[in-house]
């Protein structure tokens, strides 16, 4: 049989993976380098070659879309279905077990599915049956400590016995979980490879069976298995040991969620007789881009150790821009991304990357004003987010006690103890007496028809929000938002949903903060008070500006979202210590911190043709402004590597951008100005005398030295300074 059709247009080291006598195969394989490829290759010549039958060949992915592709390319080399062989997620191929296996996995026949929702139902179900307060217990939490101890094999017995009551507490809610979801059926997505492993371990017929059923077993994305996945693998080829792992330990990533790096470099000590292979032609980057990408990553110590390369061509150099602030860091941007659009590029072609996700409101702002189209990529716009939507309900509600919407958002958020019983009966009193919920909340607290506990609950959040609003009269809009913030505990709330998406939601609070701080009010709503104007705002920011699923928009997403995606143009941002790095991971050891490198490594090589690094000087993030130093990341990138680009001034005078009513000196007959040594008034700051000036155009800043704060750098476009 001819089966040179396989080995067409791959390279050397992909014809050696896919060639590969049956044995362990660790094949690391860089970004950009064919991995798919490979896979699929693989499979179809096992299939040609060994005269393997599809029925024998088990593959895993880690989406149902690359499972699908992987079919397609299968089914499109060998012109034969392939829907006999088994092909999917971990948790679809565990699912297809146990429907047929279910009573050896002591399961109905019928049992369902829990997706997350339900899930997190039914840990609140177990709250209340064993009277514990949600206040005190936060569901988010104990669902997140299920989770953990299921993905790493531990039922509520095997869970070590602590001292601690609280852990004692956690354990209980597990164990009285686990009884509910099987008394009702239900399977969780953890509990899916948790009863698939158990059922392999268990049952030595069916491992038997399944063992000399599944000769060749093949995984991509190999770095991001956990415990369970891979003990469920090694289970799988115990008898054949033919598992064929694809994997890049440098695109480890998601240690967050229980994805363990560990398990692709002890892979040789679990396999003895494993060969490895190295793809390392990368075929998406410019040489350029790939030496600065390579002078980052090997910087970790733990890793196997490859080297990308490219047979293209060298590419424009990696560019550096330093920002004065967040808002100059957004507007370069932009403005480069508007340049690449004039040169006959699309928008869709580029990508704005950053490590929070609190960080896409700067650049949204900045899109939404000059009407250029865009969409957040893997996630909701900032004014979107739920904890934004619960923080402005707060505001809403203390701007107008007739929100109904706002009323029944966050009348129990933080859990309070109003439950949807309550909310009914003030939800029917309005309508039959057509009150608005807050004026119907006042007159059941006064009257008799509510329990005393819901009474006490329901008057508790009317006296929080009255509380509220008597402080934050005659406060600045960004004060406003800060005492909302503390007096309703929404911060603490989400503080306890434990991992990245709590810690998340608590950032794009304190960045609701900066939002307020640098709202500036449109000149047509002068009667409107700062707080409603900026509630208008947000609605209006929220409702619009982000493109059709057709649209040629720009790209936004954080670092995570963007693996294994590729943009011809592309925008790193914010490379500021404590920022990326991240500062949980330079106080969590050096464990987490190569995790942020691998991050910035899998950023870099996302751009094919172009690639923008930026930092800012100053950041005003999380509702503080803070002077920033570059990221280590960057000073791992040798001088020649890099190029710089901030356009220096000719000499020590610039421009303003725009013109401020009492600016006067006596050059103003030709051009309006500042110089070094001219003296200032700053709203803000107080008096100064200018000490040096940088830059150009929209791009310039000015250094004062303030009488009474001392020297301080500010972007001249938004300085709104006064000559004295």
């Amino acid at each position: 049989m001819d089966i040179s059709h396989i080995f067409n247009d791959l390279n050397d080291a992909q014809r050696e993976a896919v060639a590969a006598p049956p044995s362990p195969l660790l094949i690391l394989a860089g970004a950009g380098s064919g991995k798919t490829r490979v896979l699929t290759s693989r499979i179809a010549y096992l299939v040609e070659a060994h005269n393997v039958s599809p029925l024998s060949i088990m593959a895993v992915t880690f989406t149902n879309k690359a499972s699908r592709e992987m079919r397609l390319r299968i089914e499109d080399i060998l012109g034969l279905p392939m829907s006999g062989m088994w092909i999917g997620t971990f948790h679809s191929l565990a699912h297809r077990l146990l429907r047929l296996h279910y009573q050896e996995a002591n399961l109905p026949q019928a049992f369902q599915i829990l997706d997350s929702d339900d899930q997190l139902r039914m840990v609140k179900r177990s709250l209340k049956e064993l009277a514990l307060d949600e206040a005190y217990w936060p569901p988010k939490q104990l669902q997140w400590y299920i989770n953990g101890h299921k993905e790493e094999g531990r039922r509520p017995a095997q869970v070590p016995q602590a001292n601690d009551p609280q852990q004692r507490t956690m354990l209980a809610v597990y164990s009285h979980y686990e009884d509910l979801c099987q008394r009702f059926g239900l399977i969780d997505f953890s509990e899916l490879l948790l009863r698939a492993f158990e059922l392999l371990k268990n049952n030595e017929v069916l491992r038997a069976r399944y063992q000399d059923r599944f000769q060749h077993v093949l995984v991509d994305e190999f770095q991001d298995t956990n415990s369970i996945q891979y003990g469920w693998l090694r289970l799988l080829v115990q008898k054949s040991h033919c598992l064929f792992a694809v994997g890049d330990d440098d695109q480890s990533i998601y240690g967050w969620r229980g994805a363990k790096v560990e398990n692709i470099l002890q892979f040789e000590k679990d396999f003895p007789d494993t060969k490895v292979v190295r793809l390392e032609q990368n075929y998406r980057s410019t040489t350029n881009i790939l030496n600065a990408a390579n002078a980052v990553i090997e910087n970790n110590d733990t890793r196997l150790g490859k080297n990308l390369w490219t047979a293209g061509e060298d590419g424009e150099p990696v560019k550096l821009y330093t920002a004065y602030n967040e808002q100059d860091e957004a507007k370069f941007i932009i403005d480069q991304i508007q340049a690449w659009v004039d040169d006959g590029g699309l928008r869709s072609e580029t990508a704005i990357l950053y490590r929070s996700n609190a960080q896409s409101r700067t650049f949204e702002e900045r899109l939404l004003n000059v009407g250029m189209p865009y969409k957040v990529y893997g996630g909701l716009r900032f004014f979107e987010r739920a904890e934004i939507k619960d923080a402005l309900a707060y505001l809403r509600l203390c701007d107008s006690n007739d929100n109904d919407p706002s009323f029944e958002r966050v009348v129990n958020t933080p859990t309070r103890g109003i439950g949807n019983k309550t909310i009914d009966i003030v939800r029917e009193y309005a309508r039959q007496n057509q009150l608005s919920m807050w004026d119907a909340s006042n007159q059941l607290i006064a009257s008799t028809q509510l329990t005393s506990r819901a009474q006490t609950a329901l008057a508790g959040f009317i006296n929080l929000i009255q509380e509220i609003r008597s402080q934050i009269i005659d406060q600045d809009l960004f004060q406003q938002i800060e005492i909302m913030l503390d007096l309703s505990q929404l911060i603490e709330h989400f503080k306890k949903e434990k991992g990245e998406k709590g810690e998340a939601r608590v950032e794009n609070l304190q960045e609701l903060v900066t939002a307020a701080r640098g709202y500036e009010i449109d000149e047509t709503e002068d009667d409107l008070p700062p707080l409603s104007s900026f509630l208008a705002h947000a609605s209006l920011e929220a409702g619009e500006g982000q493109a059709e699923e057709w649209e040629d928009c720009v790209q936004l997403m954080s670092l995570h979202t963007a693996k294994g995606l590729e943009f011809p143009l592309v925008f790193l941002t914010g490379l500021e210590e404590g920022l990326f790095p991240h500062q949980r991971s330079l106080e969590e050891g050096a464990g987490r911190l190569e995790e942020e490198r691998r991050l910035c490594y899998v950023g870099m090589t996302r751009a094919m043709k172009q690639l923008w690094l930026t930092y800012a000087e100053s950041r005003r993030l999380y509702g503080s402004e803070k002077y920033t130093s570059p990221s280590r990341f960057l000073g791992e990138i040798p001088d020649e590597m890099i190029q710089a680009v901030r356009v220096k001034p000719a000499n020590h005078y610039v421009a303003p951008v725009r013109k401020h009513s009492a600016w006067v000196d006596d050059q103003s007959a030709h051009e309006s100005g500042v110089a070094v040594g001219m003296n200032v008034r700053h709203p803000k700051f107080g008096d100064g005398t200018v000490v040096n000036l940088e830059g150009h155009g929209e791009y310039a800043r000015i250094q004062i030295n303030f009488d009474d704060i001392g020297s301080k750098w500010l972007v001249l476009a938004y300085a709104n300074l006064t000559q004295l």
